[in-house]
């Protein structure tokens, strides 16, 4: 377990993941925000990557599980990214459409905003989101985060997509 708040605990992923996550990435209503739901291959990949991301950085995106149920819920972390030329710690948050509007993306998102600024000292933290996102938006702004841009997202359809900083204001 790399995190626990009140109602989720936040862990790593392992290869025999691929089945559990797949369930929520490829949900067309979960992902409607995404270029497309993922397939299985994309799953594959996506763990693949985090584990690579793991061992490079330190740190990746994790599996967000319901403490009551241990159901797997979502999916958050941090990447380095470029976005519109820029490399980044990008913040990422997915919950699942069942467990919509109960702050589970709020609390996550809080949890690795302290994460990333106390045990990784990251300097900075990035989050995008296409800017019809209404939800996305508001969990960047809860916590603490500010508008800098709006762009064409290239890996996104070149749809509109916002961009939110937060630094980190200890180091």
């Amino acid at each position: 377990m790399i995190l626990e708040t009140q109602h989720l605990t936040i862990h790593r992923y392992q290869n025999d993941d691929v089945d559990k996550l797949l369930a929520i990435l490829s949900n067309p209503i979960t992902m409607h925000y995404w270029p497309q739901p993922l397939t299985r291959e994309g799953v594959e990949a996506w763990i693949a990557r985090n584990l690579e991301s793991y061992q490079e950085h330190g740190f990746g995106r994790y599996q967000v599980i319901l403490k009551e149920t241990g159901e797997l819920i979502g999916d958050a972390g941090i990447l380095k990214s470029t976005v519109i030329g820029e490399a980044i710690n990008d913040l990422g948050y997915i919950v699942h459409n069942p467990f919509w509007g109960y702050g589970y993306g709020t609390e996550v998102a809080t949890a690795l905003k302290d994460y990333a600024f106390t045990k990784l000292k990251l300097d900075s933290l990035y989050a995008n989101m296409p800017w019809n996102h209404e939800a996305s938006r508001r969990v960047a702004e809860k916590i603490g985060m500010k508008f800098i841009k709006k762009f064409a997202n290239e890996r996104n359809r070149n749809i509109q997509t916002l961009l939110y900083v937060v630094y980190n204001n200890s180091i």
